[in-house]
This record gives C-alpha cells, structure tokens and sequence, in this order.
C-alpha cells in the first residue's frame, strides 16, 4: 500500500521549484513532476495489473491541484474494477488521431484523384475539364466538406440546378463527383455507398439524361449545295478560306486543319499523315479524337490547293493565321461560312461527306466511316479490320473532290424534260 503524502494546498503546489517528484497527498501515487525546463505536470504511480505504470494527468498551472485530484481518483477507480485507466485513454488518442487522418476535404480528394490520373488520360485537357467542372459546380457546394460527410442530399444540390439545361455537363460532373467518393472509400476515407452513383440511386430522384438532352446536330450545307458553295469559298481572300476548303476536301475536323503542318504531307504518295498526338508539351493534347494516327489521302484538288500555297518562314503550320505565324483560332473557319451567309458550319462537312457516300456511291459504309477517322465495329470486328482501306478511300476522296467541283444546281438547270408524244 503506497504511503500517502501530507495533502498540500494550492499556495504549497505553486512554491514547489525543485527538479524531481513531489508527492502533493489527497490521492495516493499522486505527484507534480517537475524538470530541468521548470515545466510542471501532474503524474500519478500506480499499480495496474501487477505493475507500476506512470499516467500523465495534464500540466500545471492548466490543470489545477484540485482537478489532479479528481483525475486521480477516477482512474484508481477503474484501476479497481479491473480496467487499464493508461491503455483506454492510449486507443482513445489512436482513434482520434486516425479519424483526423480522415479529415480530408472533398476538394483535396479530387486534386489528388486528378493528379493521380492525368498520366493515363490521352487527352491531356481532360485535366483541366475536370478541374473547372469541379471549381464551377461541385466545389462551392461541397468543395470544403470532409469527404466522408457527402451526402445524396449534396449531390443532388449540386446537380438539381443544371441537370435539365446544361445535361452534358451535369451528367459529366456527376461521373467525376462519383469517381472522387469512390477514390475516397478505396482510402477509407469514407464508407456506405456512393451518393453520386445513378442506377439505383440519382436515377431515382433525377430524369433519364438520355431523354431530357436536347441532341443539337451540326448545322451542315446539303449534299445538292457543296458544289455552289465550293465555289464560293475559292473566291474568298485570305488563309481562312484555303483551310476551309482543305477541310471539306478531306473532311477531317477543323482542330486537325488548324494544326497541320508541312512535314506531315507526302507529296509522292499523296497522303496527309495525322500524328494521333501532338507530341509537344504546350498542352494541346491530341490531334485525332481517338488518339489514334490517321492516314488521309489527299485528291488532286488538295494537292493543288497546297501548291498554291507560300509557306511561311517561321513555322511550319500550312495554315497559320496571320499573327506571327500562330495557329489559325477555332473560330476562324466559323466566321467564314457566317460572313458569307452559309447555313452550316464547318464540321457539318463531315455529315454532308457521309450523306454523299450514302447516296450518291457504292462505297461500303465501313469505308466512308474510315475516311471520317470513326471507329467501326466492336472489338472482334477492329480485330479484324486492321487495314485503313487506304487504296479504297483514296478513289472515294478523289470523286468527293470531283463532286465538289461540280454546281449541281447549275447541272440541274442545264437538264432538258423529255416532252410527251
């Protein structure tokens, strides 16, 4: 049985400056532990099991010599019913310090998701898309929210708003929110299942994206109108213009018409080899869609239109705008077709290309689908399909530009009606 103290007061406790122990009585094994630094704390000896343990009461002046006390005798107390006062308050600190390791906010989840992924993305804006989605619509709502309070509820705020006017967004930023809370779980960040998951769960509170988008087709020119407007375009001044009508001679998209360059050309062989990527670091990304590369063969009118042209001297895109040799803006081509009153838009030339494969030639549709770089049949089919058909397509872009030269308005005027008997 350990001795017990002469019980000091207050005023006894605050004159107490040597180094050492000093019991303060009241509370068998209580003491105030003072070191070399002059800090002071409360410590009490005990036996627990069998063993002498020391347990840490708080320091003085913070902790008074009354409130010691009372620690003391509470943890005797459980001394006596047979519980380790020392080992509970141990796993009680743990699980505090593990559920702050889980106060990460929804916001550092999803940088971290981003940082984490952007290596395996192909198109290297998909960083940036997901970060101002993100900063635009989730971040205000829940950007500051510990990860693992997100809710439905949440979600739904975030959503609600844009669901029925901005559907590709909302329905974009809903898989990004999902795929951070399930990052999330995957780190124990959080746990129960995913707020931001549709099928038996948005799908219950929110329309069918499939049935409240508004699909908006590019406005395109008629199969019957390319000729005349051919002919237009080739009496149009400037760079923009020439792009164009390499556009609709080749039918690529314009973001590939913009950055093309000399070096991709094969004057011999006719052919415009689109890298699938850029391969610089200016943060372009891709240059086909698929990140695939793609051969296109150029017909007799796009091989006299690129002789036709000056190169310019301090780059080499065949198309550069006239600022110092930068790529032409994404615009550019837009504001042509509107200054000249044409209902369409360049990428619409790619539907018009695929109505006059459909109609007006026996070509397969595989072939047509090649020629607009599209990726034909599923897995097994592309297994077996490995040719690009480049022989093929270079007779159908060549009668696609013959058919651009033509004015099928003007051939139809020129038709005599046969007359009755």
């Amino acid at each position: 049985m350990p001795k017990i103290a002469k019980e000091m007061g207050a005023l006894d406790v605050s004159r107490l400056k040597e180094v050492g122990f000093h019991a303060v009585g009241g509370v068998a094994g209580l003491g105030l532990q003072i070191v070399e630094t002059g800090a002071k704390s409360w410590v009490l000896r005990t036996m627990v099991g069998g063993k002498r343990r020391k347990m840490g009461l708080g320091g003085f002046p913070d902790v008074t010599l009354a409130t010691a006390r009372e620690k003391a005798r509470q943890a005797k107390l459980k001394v006596h019913d047979g519980e380790d006062p020392i080992d509970q308050r141990r796993s009680k600190r743990q699980a505090l310090k593990a559920s702050r390791a889980q106060d990460v906010t929804f916001r550092t989840c999803a940088e971290n998701y981003i940082t984490a992924h952007s290596p395996e993305w192909t198109n290297k804006k998909h960083a940036g898309q997901w970060t101002r989605t993100l900063e635009t619509y989730a971040f205000p709502v829940i950007g500051d929210l510990w990860v693992r309070d997100v809710t439905v509820s949440h979600v739904l705020q975030i959503l609600q708003p844009i669901w029925l006017t901005k559907t590709t967004t909302a329905v974009n930023v809903r898989g990004r929110v999902e795929a951070v809370l399930s990052s999330a779980k995957t780190l124990g960040l959080r746990s129960g299942e995913n707020p931001a998951a549709w099928k038996d769960n948005l799908d219950n509170q929110l329309a069918s994206p499939n049935k409240v988008k508004k699909v908006r087709h590019h406005p395109a020119i008629p199969v019957n109108e390319v000729g005349a407007f051919m002919a237009d375009v080739r009496q149009q001044d400037g760079m923009s213009a020439k792009a164009l009508e390499f556009l609709i001679l080749t039918s690529v998209r314009s973001h590939n018409v913009r950055h093309a360059t000399w070096p991709e050309i094969d004057f011999e062989t006719k052919t415009w080899a689109i890298p699938g990527e850029d391969g610089d670091d200016d943060g372009n990304g891709q240059r086909m869609k698929s990140g695939v590369a793609h051969r296109v063969p150029l017909s007799k009118q796009a091989i006299k239109l690129l002789n036709g042209l000056n190169r310019v001297g301090n780059t080499d895109l065949i198309f550069p705008s006239p600022r110092k040799g930068a790529q032409l803006s994404d615009m550019a081509m837009n504001k042509l077709m509107r200054d000249m009153s044409a209902n369409g838009v360049p990428h619409g030339f790619r539907s018009t290309f695929k109505d006059w494969a459909l109609e007006r030639t026996n070509f397969q549709h595989e072939i047509s689908e090649k020629a607009l770089a599209h990726t034909v049949g599923d897995a097994v089919e592309r297994a077996y399909l490995r040719s690009d058909a480049f022989e093929k397509r270079h007779r159908m872009m060549q009668q696609w530009a013959d058919f651009c030269d033509k004015d099928q308005k003007t051939i139809k005027d020129k038709v005599v009606p046969i007359r009755a008997a």
